[in-house]
C-alpha cells in the first residue's frame, strides 16, 4: 500500500468530559480550557453542553479562569432572539511557555503564549560544552525572554535525545549528550531558574507537539516516528504521551531490520538507525563526496541527486516493516512521519512506502495509514515548549486533586 501525504479533515475533535464531584476539580479546569483552546470562543452554556458539567460548575472554573488572567470575556455574542451569551476565549497573554531543545551540537529556545503562538525562536550552536557551563547559559536566557516578553511563565520544557539512563545505549555515538541525565538536567536547570522544568526524550516532545499543533490535533491516538539525528518514535494514546517506566518508551532506532547488517554503535548489528536516520542519510552522502550537511538536502533532492534517492528508497523500505509493526502493537489511528528532513524528502519517503497487511488494513479508515507531520523541522523544539501547557491544559483525571486545593495553575504563577 502507498501511503500518503494528507492532512486530518477538519473534523470536530473529540472533547474529554468534565466530572461534577468535586475530587475532580482539576481535572474539570482541564476540561474547560483545553475545549476553549481547540474550539475557540464558547459561552457558558455550550461548554457545560459539551462538557456534562452543571452550569454552575462551569460558572466557577470561568470565574477562576478569569480572575487568574487565563481567560478573555469577549462580551456577549451577536445573535437573534433572547439576550446574547456571553462569550469566553483564551487569554493569549495569559501565560507563556518555554521550550529548550539540546542537542549535541545545538540548543534550540522556543517560547509559546497562553494561545499556542510562537513568540521566539533562536538557535544557538554550543559545541562540546558540559552540564555546569550549559545551564547558567540557558537559565540566562530565561531570564531574558521573561524580561523582554514580560508575560507569566507557566513552564519551562527541555528535550534532549533519549534514551535516558541505558547502559550500552545512552552517553555514546552521535546521538546522546555524555554526561546528562534527566533527573540531574531537571533539578539543575529548575534550581537555576526557579520554576519547575519538565523534561523529555526528542520524540516523545514532537509528538506532543504534533498532538497541540499539528497532524494530531483531532487524533488522540497516533504514533509519530521522529527524524532527529537518529530515529525515534512518540506515542499519544488516549490523549495522553505514552513514556514507559522511565522515559524510554519507543526506542525504535534499535530495532534490527536487516539481521547482521551494519554495526551500530548500541553493539548490535543492522539497526533502523544504521539506514532510516538523518544521521545515516549524512553517512551515505559523505561517503560519496557530498556536501553531508542535512541544509543540503532539499537542494540535492530538488535536483534529483541519485545517491539521495537511493537513500530515500532504502530508508523507505526499513521503516515500511517498522511502521506495520507499530500498527500491530499499538492500533493508532495514524503514523506521522516528521522531525529534522525537509518536508520534500518525507513526501518522498512516504510515496514508497510499502506497508504489508496489519490489523490497519481496514476499508474504513477515517485517516491515511501514514502522514507527513504539519510542525516542520523544529517540531521537537516547539514540543519542548508544549510541554508546560500539554501538562496544564490537557484532561487528565489521575491529576485531579481534592476540592479546595490549590489551583493547578497558581494565581501566582499567572498573573
Amino acid at each position: 500500500m502507498t501511503a500518503r501525504s494528507e492532512t486530518p479533515g477538519a473534523d470536530r475533535p473529540r472533547t474529554a468530559r468534565g466530572n461534577n464531584p468535586g475530587r475532580s476539580r482539576s481535572h474539570n479546569r482541564r476540561v474547560v480550557l483545553n475545549l476553549l483552546r481547540s474550539m475557540g470562543a464558547l459561552g457558558r452554556k455550550e461548554l457545560a453542553e459539551m462538557t456534562q458539567l452543571s452550569t454552575q460548575a462551569v460558572a466557577n472554573i470561568i470565574d477562576e479562569l478569569l480572575a487568574e488572567g487565563l481567560l478573555l470575556d469577549l462580551g456577549r455574542r451577536r445573535s437573534g432572539r433572547g439576550q446574547p451569551p456571553l462569550q469566553y476565549a483564551i487569554n493569549p497573554e495569559g501565560a507563556m511557555t518555554i521550550g529548550m531543545e539540546l542537542s549535541v551540537t545545538h540548543l534550540t529556545v522556543t517560547v509559546l503564549d497562553l494561545g499556542g503562538v510562537r513568540r521566539h525562536e533562536s538557535r544557538t550552536r554550543i559545541g562540546d560544552l558540559p552540564l555546569e557551563a550549559l545551564v547558567p547559559m540557558m537559565a540566562e536566557r530565561v531570564a531574558d525572554l521573561r524580561r523582554d516578553l514580560a508575560l507569566p511563565l507557566l513552564g519551562v520544557g527541555l528535550v534532549m535525545p533519549g534514551p535516558f539512563g541505558i547502559e550500552g545505549l545512552s552517553g555514546v555515538g552521535p546521538y546522546n549528550l555524555p554526561g546528562w541525565s534527566a533527573p540531574a538536567a531537571a533539578q539543575a536547570l529548575s534550581e537555576a531558574i526557579g520554576v519547575p522544568v519538565i523534561v523529555e526524550n526528542d520524540a516523545n516532545a514532537a509528538a506532543v507537539g504534533e498532538s497541540l499543533f499539528g497532524a494530531g490535533r483531532s487524533l488522540p491516538d497516533f504514533c509519530l516516528v521522529y527524524f532527529g539525528t537518529g530515529v525515534g518514535l512518540g506515542v499519544i494514546t488516549g490523549g495522553q504521551p505514552l513514556r514507559g517506566a522511565n522515559g524510554n518508551a519507543g526506542e525504535i532506532g534499535h530495532f534490527i531490520v536487516v539481521p547482521d547488517g551494519r554495526p551500530c554503535i548500541c553493539g548490535q548489528s543492522g539497526c533502523l538507525e544504521r539506514y532510516a536516520s538523518p544521521h545515516a542519510l549524512q553517512e551515505c552522502l559523505a561517503a560519496t563526496g557530498r556536501a553531508a550537511d542535512l541544509a543540503s538536502v532539499e537542494a540535492l533532492h530538488a535536483g534529483a541527486d541519485p545517491v539521495l534517492d537511493g537513500w530515500i528508497t532504502d530508508a523507505a523500505r526499513h521503516l515500511s516493516l517498522v511502521i506495520a509493526v507499530l500498527e500491530n502493537i499499538f492500533d493508532p489511528e495514524t503514523v506521522i512521519l516528521g522531525g529534522n528532513l525537509p518536508d520534500p524528502v518525507i513526501d518522498a519517503i512516504l510515496h514508497r512506502l510499502a506497508i504489508g497487511t496489519s490489523i490497519a488494513s481496514r476499508a474504513a479508515r477515517r485517516q491515511p495509514r501514514v502522514l507527513r507531520g504539519q510542525t516542520g523541522r523544529l517540531t521537537a523544539a516547539l514540543g519542548a515548549a508544549a510541554l508546560p501547557l500539554y501538562d496544564a491544559i490537557m484532561p487528565r483525571l489521575d491529576l485531579a486533586e481534592p476540592a479546595g486545593d490549590a489551583p493547578e495553575i497558581p494565581p501566582s504563577e499567572s498573573a
